[in-house]
């Protein structure tokens, strides 16, 4: 099974995605790109996702435009902005579903207050996905 999730720079929520995905189950062959994507992983979100057990450090940001032409059980988008811009997957997209996040990149603040915005996200990420996992990948 393939699943690709998608954001918009590829750098918080669809890698934090991918990360807890991965960590469920190794059967699944899980990918994430962006419509946009940054340069980088965000450093706090892999900060965030290590104190979950999981590394993202060695991730990279991808264009989408790498996997259109693939076939997918599952394309998930956790940003409105990719939803609303996600492309015409011309291979076979069995499932397309969206879980909107917010973007705790976007966040201001002490940096208290921006850690606990990545963590907030992280854990409804978490969340969504483990109940994605159980209602759809067992």
């Amino acid at each position: 099974m393939k699943i690709l999730i998608l954001c918009t720079g590829n750098s918080c929520r669809s890698q934090m995605a991918q990360g807890f995905l991965q960590s469920y189950s190794n059967k699944y062959r899980v990918f994430s790109a962006g419509t946009f994507p940054a340069t980088e992983v965000n450093s706090r979100a892999i900060t965030v996702m290590s104190e979950e057990g999981i590394d993202i450090s060695r991730n990279t940001p991808e264009n989408v435009n790498l996997y259109l032409n693939e076939e997918w059980d599952f394309v998930i988008t956790v940003c409105d902005d990719a939803n609303e811009t996600c492309p015409v997957f011309p291979g076979k997209v069995m499932h397309r579903l969206h879980f909107g996040f917010e973007d705790p990149s976007k966040a201001s603040g002490s940096e208290e207050f921006i850690m606990s915005e990545f963590r907030r996200i992280r854990d409804e990420i978490k969340t969504t996905f483990y109940i994605f996992y159980n209602d759809f990948l067992i």
